[in-house]
């Protein structure tokens, strides 16, 4: 598995001020995707111990309200144990800190049974649709995403949205 980039401060990609990891891989090929360069898997950086390590550094900050994991995909079947494992190790040592995650797979779908949703406070999922694209939405690019409260949700089983 491999990613793209980190952010140490990022204020686009949640609430507050985070940290942010973009995963790299990806089959969907949205048209017009923000992030075309994390799509090729051999693409970024080699994601492993140390890169978990350094995120959770990163997180270790008074000013950091969470962790956003966007991608490429980071709900990849090729990508999905290492979030994952960053995703438990996160919601481990900062129970306090919101865990947001972006995936064009859908949550009641594909996603219902993955353990990583365990430790996802919020998912924003769809496919990015360029004919669906509204710059004034919030936390999402196209009016079919959801922003969705993940630990809400599976208590009540049905989707709550933000």
């Amino acid at each position: 598995m491999r990613y793209s980039k980190i952010r140490k401060m990022d204020i686009a990609n949640g609430p507050g001020v985070r940290v942010s990891i973009f995963m790299q891989g990806c089959t969907f090929n949205c048209k017009n995707c923000f992030n075309k360069d994390t799509h090729d898997f051999n693409g970024g950086k080699e994601f492993n111990e140390e890169t978990i390590d350094r995120v959770l550094e990163l997180c270790d900050n008074n000013v950091i309200e969470g962790l956003s994991i966007l991608g490429g995909e980071p709900m990849h079947p090729k990508n999905i144990e290492g979030t994952t494992e960053l995703a438990k190790k996160f919601k481990e040592k900062f129970p306090n800190k919101d865990l947001w995650v972006w995936s064009g797979f859908q949550f009641d779908k594909e996603l219902k049974d993955k353990e990583a949703l365990q430790y996802i406070d919020v998912l924003v999922d769809g496919q990015y649709v360029d004919e669906l694209s509204n710059p004034t939405l919030k936390w999402k690019g196209s009016e079919n995403q959801r922003v969705i409260d993940v630990q809400n949700s599976i208590k009540s089983d049905k989707i709550l949205t933000l």
